[in-house]
């Protein structure tokens, strides 16, 4: 089972689904769209020094237990949530949310629907790459770009030759070929400094 899985089968997802207003079924698709988009966002951002360097920071202050066994969405805090999309999608985040939406097309979803999502998701996936992070002392070596992209992409179930494009691509049906989420991300948020 692949991290991304394992968290999705710890999600109320009847809380989400009633959160968005929306049936179970929708809510799932839309969670299993979103998850990687703010993973993906993540990735991108620690292609550089400074974006892994504040990445780390962040995580560090999202080492909590939000993201441990069942995961209860009254425990989450989505204004934190809007300041982390913010910080990973910028003023990007309505052409991600659309892009993503429409990336399964058996399942696609309706894009104010990931937009909503996002804030609500985000402060668990930090909270959960927290503990992938910092557990046994992981990601302390240095938290340099490499490092953190390996671990983002080890996150998800990647291994360092196949990169987290080539996951995401295949978790939301582009399987890595040209044209999945990782391109898509890269053309909607820009190429790595």
């Amino acid at each position: 089972m692949s991290d991304i899985d394992d968290l999705m089968s710890r999600l109320p997802m009847s809380e989400i689904a009633g959160r968005l207003g929306v049936d179970e079924a929708t809510a799932h698709s839309a969670v299993a769209q979103a998850l990687p988009a703010l993973v993906g966002g993540l990735e991108h951002h620690a292609g550089d020094e400074q974006g892994a360097r504040n990445i780390t920071g962040a995580l560090a202050q999202h080492d909590n237990d939000l993201a441990q066994g069942q995961i209860s969405l009254g425990d989450v805090d989505t204004a934190d949530g809007e300041k982390i999309v913010s910080h990973i999608f910028g003023n990007k985040t309505g052409n991600v949310a659309s892009a993503v939406s429409g990336q399964v097309p058996a399942a696609a979803v309706d894009q104010g629907l990931i937009q909503k999502l996002l804030p609500i998701l985000a402060p668990i996936v930090m909270s959960y790459l927290a503990s992938k992070l910092l557990k046994g002392g992981e990601g302390r070596s240095g938290g340099g770009a490499g490092d953190l992209g390996s671990i983002l992409g080890g996150a998800l179930g990647g291994g360092a030759s196949g990169g987290l494009g080539s996951i995401l691509g295949g978790v939301l049906g582009g399987g890595g070929k040209e044209g999945g989420l990782g391109d898509l991300l890269g053309g909607i948020l820009g190429g790595r400094k």
